[in-house]
Formats: C-alpha cells, structure tokens, sequence
C-alpha cells in the first residue's frame, strides 16, 4: 500500500473542508482509496491528511497537477508539506 502524508496550514478550517469534500470525487478518480483528516491538538487550522494511494505515481500525478495547485490556493491552503511513503508492515494491537 502507497501512502501519502500532507501537512498544512489553512486559512479556515471550515472553508478548507468544503472544498476538501467537494474535491472526492476527483481525488477518488486519481486514486486516493481511503483518508484520514486530524488536526494539531492546539491549532484548529493546522491540517494532517494521510491517505492510502493506488501508487505513488498516481499520487505525485494528482497533488501536483496545476488544477490541484489551484484547488488548494482556493481552499485557502499555505505551504503543504508532502510526504511519499511506502508501507512496511501493519497491525493492530
């Protein structure tokens, strides 16, 4: 499994999260398979999206594509960190 790990920050949360949810269908059409959405526990505005991927390839192709770019500049997003991972292993405990 591919994963992707992004860190931002958004002007609003509320705003950012319209846009985010408008957006599955074309992140579901890219090849995002699953999402987790969690805040820093004392910035509301301070974002995690991890996400499960069809491949890293697809991932890259999607969050860097000019119309992503201007769908975060929209949402209001400020300088996202992007984070390509490769899953090792998982479990539960």
């Amino acid at each position: 499994m591919q994963h992707v790990l992004i860190i931002h920050e958004v002007a609003d949360y509320t705003a950012w999260k319209k846009v985010f949810d408008a957006a599955a269908g074309i992140r579901k059409g890219a090849g995002e398979r699953s999402y987790q959405v969690l805040k820093y526990e004392t910035d509301a505005n301070k974002i995690v999206h991890f996400s499960a991927w069809t491949s890293i390839a697809d991932a890259k192709a999607f969050f860097e594509s000019p119309r992503l770019v201007q769908i975060r500049r929209e949402a209001g997003v400020k300088a996202p960190e992007f984070i390509y991972l490769e899953q090792l292993e998982a479990g539960t405990l």
